[in-house]
């Protein structure tokens, strides 16, 4: 028997007047992974939640079948969701230090599991909370199971998260982005851990927007645009040889060795999906504008960047890779003299940067900036979209509100937007607004901190793309950090590799990728999951 039958689900916001969910058919069973792809705004996380009864405040679910473990789930009140969530279905998130109580313990969390559902007697619960936690692979779990979130690394909350949604040994996990931002070795020791979930009977569906992910663990593949489902069938047919253009562009999008010099966001006629060339660009080797020499740094007596050096020239893209705690972010601090270094130095166009006063750098600011991951929570929220890029803007008040509309039009945003406050833009929006902030005092180098990690493959295709001209037209170099070595391919010319606040390997991004000379490297790309074939 299917663990989930659902005909024509349709889930409505009359209050907002929308539809979010119109016509999605879905069959699942024991030990199977279906997986739902597509861009943000499509109707996945919805559709995923109503069969958990959590479509949203305000929601409108109807269908013509929705059953649920042989019940029928539209006559379902709280209290008989309630009785699911956990004991039928196990729910894993995105951001799992969002998802965990940031006032109990990890443990805490767990035990609550075991508790609410009398999956063990009270006497038991401490010794299998213990057990779940070393099951998904969390070490020292006496010593873990006493910490709350904020202590754990992404990896560790994630594994958490995963213990708690296994407590009550559901038939069905649902994994909603589980292993976005996180970086690729950890990646696959999630994704190792839901297969043998799966390999124990366990039905997986799988939410995400990375086709690669999708490729190595489904079964089947839903594609869905504007809330309606476009195509659907075994993974290795829908991802190698699609039907619908929509399904096409996605892979498309997808960032990687092919790719670069090429625009990811393609056209799509005629049933192909068209390579569009990017704008040519030119790296002035003649003088580098960044010089990073024998850079260390320290929190406290642990050393987290050892003599690191590197150079940047104008029109340069160096990406810097390695998994979570490897150093990556604090070399773009120190590099934007956010952070003292314990040795070593970092000279910007020539001129000492880290060894002089904040003082003496606040002139010269406006020549390097940066663009974060998640710039929602770099931005003031007090502050519109409008003042938020005027500000680094120096001039009369007319001659900034030109400057901003014309950096609005230049990362493809419309001007009206100025008024809005960034928080009631999309992803992809707060991100371009991000982008022309950073623009705004014209600056010689950007660093980008993993920017387009938390976005979907369309919108991070257009981000990638933005970069990619922005650069061609102003000669501006990128320091460009990120864990997916698919976009770091695509957009760098050079590349470091860091491990442990070290570089254990540099060199051109080909040469690096192709013929890698260090074991770490070896090891981070063959944790990357593979597509099962390039879009056409």
């Amino acid at each position: 028997m299917s663990l989930i039958e659902i005909e024509d689900l349709r889930v409505a916001f009359p209050a907002s007047g929308v539809e979010a969910v119109r016509g999605v058919n879905l069959s699942m069973a024991a030990g199977e992974c279906v997986a739902i792809v597509g861009e943000s705004g499509s109707g996945k996380s919805v559709t995923a939640r109503s069969l958990v009864g959590l479509a949203g405040p305000g929601s409108v679910v109807t269908a013509a079948k929705f059953t649920v473990k042989g019940g029928d789930a539209l006559r379902f009140g709280a209290r008989d969701w309630r009785r699911l969530r956990g004991r039928f279905a196990g729910l894993v998130l995105q951001d799992a230090l969002g998802s965990l109580d940031p006032l109990r313990t990890v443990g805490d969390e767990i035990a609550e599991v075991l508790a609410a559902h009398d999956v063990v007697p009270r006497a038991g619960r401490r010794a299998k909370m213990i057990e779940l936690l070393d099951a998904v692979g969390v070490p020292e779990p006496e010593v873990r199971a006493r910490q709350y979130a904020h202590q754990l690394s992404g990896g560790l909350r994630q594994r958490a998260l995963i213990a708690s949604a296994i407590a009550a040994d559901p038939p069905l996990i649902i994994a909603d982005e589980p292993t976005t931002a996180l970086d690729v070795t950890v990646q696959a020791q999630i994704l190792r851990l839901l297969a043998a979930r799966r390999a124990a009977g366990t039905a997986l569906l799988m939410i995400s927007h990375d086709l690669a992910v999708v490729s190595s663990v489904a079964d089947r593949v839903l594609v869905m645009k504007d809330g309606v489902v476009v195509e659907e069938g075994p993974t290795g047919r829908v991802l190698s040889a699609p039907e619908h253009d929509y399904t096409r562009l996605l892979l498309a999008a997808v960032p990687s060795s092919a790719s670069r010099g090429t625009r990811l966001s393609a056209v799509a006629t005629g049933g192909v999906s068209l390579r569009v060339p990017l704008p040519e660009r030119t790296v002035d080797r003649d003088a580098p504008i960044v010089q990073v020499s024998g850079l260390s740094a320290a929190y406290g007596s642990r050393r987290v960047v050892d003599d690191v050096s590197f150079e940047v020239h104008p029109g340069e893209t160096v990406g810097i890779v390695g998994e979570s705690g490897s150093g990556k972010t604090t070399v773009a601090r120190l590099v934007l003299g956010l952070l003292p270094p314990l040795s070593g130095e970092v000279r910007l166009d020539g001129a000492p940067w880290s060894a002089v006063s904040e003082r003496r750098r606040r002139p010269h600011r406006s020549a390097i900036q940066v663009i974060s991951q998640n710039p929602l929570d770099s931005f003031d929220p007090r502050y519109t979209v409008g003042r938020l890029v005027a500000e680094p803007l120096a001039g009369v008040s007319g001659e900034r509100k030109a400057r901003v509309a014309e950096l609005l039009a230049r990362v493809g945003l419309p001007a009206d937007i100025a008024g809005r406050h960034p928080r009631r833009l999309s992803g992809g929006q707060r991100q371009r607004v991000a982008i022309a902030r950073a623009l705004a005092p014209r600056p010689r180098v950007i660093v980008c901190d993993e920017p387009v990690s938390a976005l979907d493959v369309s919108i991070q295709a257009q981000v990638l793309d933005l970069l990619a001209e922005i650069q061609a037209a102003d000669g501006t170099a990128l320091i460009f950090i990120s864990h997916d070595l698919g976009v770091v391919h695509h957009i760098s010319d050079r590349v470091l590799v860091m491990r442990e606040g070290r570089v254990v390997e540099e060199g051109h991004v080909d040469e690096v990728f192709f013929l890698p000379r260090h074991d770490y490297t070896r090891e981070l790309l063959g944790a990357v999951p593979k597509l099962v074939s390039a879009a056409p």
